[in-house]
């Protein structure tokens, strides 16, 4: 009589990875159309609590939210505005790299052939093509101007979000077999989001202003762009700023030189040490929750499965997940796997 009992356990357990497979799989080619709704999804849930701050000074929810999106647009066409100079300028300025280079590259030959690495600056300066460089940069700028149409949607879809808020929690209660526990799940897992995405955001933008203001007191060109830069990729845990300091301190390597260069990857290590490792996690609080391999590898899953925007929603989305998981009998075992133990 056992062996029935795990053969019907083994066939259960294969089905449900298979049908786990199809869902990824179909998410993954419906990500163009999943990836916009998910990232409004999360902007709603960060601007709920601002709307709702301004009905409780009794302006009227449909004017708050107005007044909101406005303003975001404004922001929004400030920064791209910005931004589009500064990579006008870059593309202009990417055929000096290639002379800019041979300098730098001569100076390192010799340190290189210490360690038994004989290179050649001349040979190497044949396969620095800027060209490659200027058609990515414009068709980034191509990118960015037709940016304005998808933008307009995305907050569009945000509006219609934050106007169903109120009856949504009645909508919801209707469709669940325990209302109770199944609207605290929903309650605990938006608050964890917003706590994380509001603070996250925040310590973005201040880690961004510094960089730009570090930049600029440097004398490094396009420190708007390598600010701006080091605001988005903040959100990608462990990585992001790492990345976004690669950029500036190539650039002031090449044009700079090898100690100045040294000084602004002084900075951005400073910048990293305080906000990303003192500040973020006393403002955090307790804790995401979640494991140190656990945020890594979601980080890398969520990349595959949605692209950019899901390396930087990657925290957010596996807290749901685990919140999920955790209203399952079957799935609690997964929830624990994913949790941080040292929180508790």
């Amino acid at each position: 009589m056992a062996k029935p009992i795990i053969t019907l356990n083994g066939l259960k357990i294969v089905i449900m990875l298979g049908m786990l497979v199809i869902i990824l799989t179909g998410i993954r080619f419906a990500a163009d159309i999943i990836v916009p709704f998910v990232l409004a999804l999360f902007i709603a849930v960060v601007l709920n609590p601002v709307v709702q701050l301004m009905t409780r000074w009794r302006i009227p929810r449909v004017l708050a939210i107005s007044l909101l999106i406005c303003l975001i647009i404004m922001v929004a066409v400030l920064l791209l505005a910005s931004l589009g100079t500064s990579l006008n300028e870059l593309a202009r300025t990417l055929p000096q790299y290639r002379s800019s280079l041979h300098v730098p590259l001569q100076n390192i030959q010799p340190w290189l052939e210490r360690f038994g690495v004989t290179v050649s600056a001349d040979e190497l300066i044949k396969y620095i093509d800027p060209n490659a460089a200027m058609t990515f940069v414009t068709s980034l700028l191509t990118q960015l101007s037709n940016a304005m149409s998808s933008i307009f949607l995305l907050l569009l879809t945000v509006v219609f979000m934050l106007l169903e808020v109120p009856q949504l929690p009645a909508k919801l209660q209707q469709l669940m077999v325990k209302p109770t526990e199944g609207m605290a799940a929903i309650q605990r897992a938006i608050q964890s989001v917003s706590h994380y995405l509001v603070l996250k955001t925040a310590i973005s933008l201040v880690t961004g202003l510094v960089a730009w203001g570090m930049l600029e007191a440097l004398g490094v060109r396009f420190a708007f762009v390598w600010g701006l830069l080091a605001f988005a990729l903040n959100y990608i845990p462990n990585i992001g700023s790492v990345l976004a300091a690669i950029p500036p301190i190539l650039q002031v390597l090449v044009f700079g030189g090898f100690y100045q260069a040294l000084i602004v990857l002084a900075g951005y290590l400073l910048i990293n040490l305080l906000f990303g490792n003192i500040l973020e996690p006393r403002i955090m609080g307790r804790g995401l929750g979640l494991s140190t391999l656990v945020v890594f590898l979601s980080l890398i899953f969520w990349g595959w499965l949605l692209g950019p925007v899901g390396m930087l929603l990657s925290v957010p989305l596996t807290i749901v997940v685990k919140i999920a998981l955790e209203q399952t009998i079957g799935g609690r075992s997964i929830a624990v796997l994913l949790s941080d133990l040292s929180d508790k």
